[in-house]
């Protein structure tokens, strides 16, 4: 019973990486997108209210030329916007278990044994005062906060985004 258990859980994490992963680009920066916008939703905004947060894929940050800075026009329109990240979170302090300032990675260990992975996939995120995020590297959270396209260098590498973190939940 405990190894069905165990198994049914590795298959469950596996599962939600390759989610997370489905949306990894494999074009280099500068290059075509291999969807139109159009292709992936059709309305950014459509049944979102107000208050509510958008939820932004990877793929769209990969929208984000970090050698120009040219952004697509889906990176564009939530830009300033509060905003929802699925991604594994690596604190920039070492053995934190909390932490206000860390980084959010669509897959992981991104950035800890191997290469970084491009700005344009690395997102620091800087909780809003007073706040702070539980960290679970080998679990996937939602981000929530508000996503700025901004040049921002960590120790583990350069960071196309910054985002004003509101919260850190575990991703379901």
């Amino acid at each position: 019973m405990r190894k069905a258990r165990i198994v049914a859980a590795h298959a469950a994490l596996g599962t939600v990486a390759l989610l997370l992963l489905g949306a990894w680009p494999t074009q280099q920066a500068g290059a075509a997108p291999a969807l139109a916008c159009s292709e992936l939703d059709v309305s950014l905004f459509e049944g979102v209210g107000d208050d509510d947060p958008v939820e932004v894929s990877w793929r769209v940050l990969a929208g984000l030329d970090y050698q120009t800075g040219e952004r697509s026009e889906r990176l564009a329109e939530v830009e300033g916007k509060s905003v929802k990240i699925p991604g594994f979170t690596v604190p920039l302090e070492d053995f934190a278990s909390s932490a206000t300032e860390f980084l959010l990675v669509p897959y992981v260990g991104a950035c800890v044994h191997t290469p970084p992975p491009p700005p344009n996939q690395l997102v620091y995120v800087e909780m809003d005062e007073g706040k702070r995020a539980k960290m679970d590297g080998w679990n996937p959270v939602w981000l929530e906060g508000t996503l700025l396209v901004e040049d921002v260098q960590s120790i583990y590498g350069a960071s196309g985004f910054r985002v004003v973190g509101l919260s850190v939940t575990p991703y379901e």
